[in-house]
């Protein structure tokens, strides 16, 4: 029996945060010819706060790196519902995963397989994507991770 997304999400204890619209930016846009959806950088926020903020690698642990991938990919999955106007209409295309690191740091794909994870055990095969993991010297407003999705909505 499958369960849909809502419920894996209920079951998982995770609500979708509100998607608030930001005057200097799209937190989405709808390509006319190629019908995907480009969602803007998410980050871990909860609340409006960062759940960690720094380096992976130097102040910030693998553990909470992958936490705070998890957080921002729970908020990119928000926006993205809001685009295609609900869970059972999502298909996740490609997943940009980005880590502020230490040069020394090289689990950036076990940081980004927090996001993946969560996105295969809400979506199932729609929440399979392609994947690039990027590890960067800094992010905006010093968040450890920062996660762009690519989606379709799905007939």
């Amino acid at each position: 029996m499958t369960h849909s997304p809502a419920a894996v999400l209920a079951e998982l204890g995770i609500e979708l945060p509100e998607v608030i619209d930001d005057p200097k930016y799209l937190n989405w846009r709808a390509s006319v010819s190629s019908g995907l959806i480009h969602l803007s950088g998410h980050m871990p926020y909860i609340d409006g706060k960062l759940l960690a903020a720094g380096t992976v690698g130097a102040n910030i642990d693998e553990a909470t790196a992958r936490e705070s991938m998890r957080i921002a990919t729970i908020n990119a999955l928000a926006t993205a519902t809001h685009a295609v106007g609900g869970l059972d209409n999502l298909r996740i295309v490609q997943m940009l995963a980005f880590i502020a690191s230490t040069p020394d740091f090289g689990g950036h794909s076990n940081v980004a397989d927090a996001g993946s994870e969560l996105l295969v055990a809400v979506l199932g095969e729609h929440g399979r994507h392609a994947r690039t993991a990027f590890g960067v010297a800094a992010l905006p407003r010093t968040s450890p991770v920062e996660v762009q999705l690519i989606v379709e909505a799905r007939a």
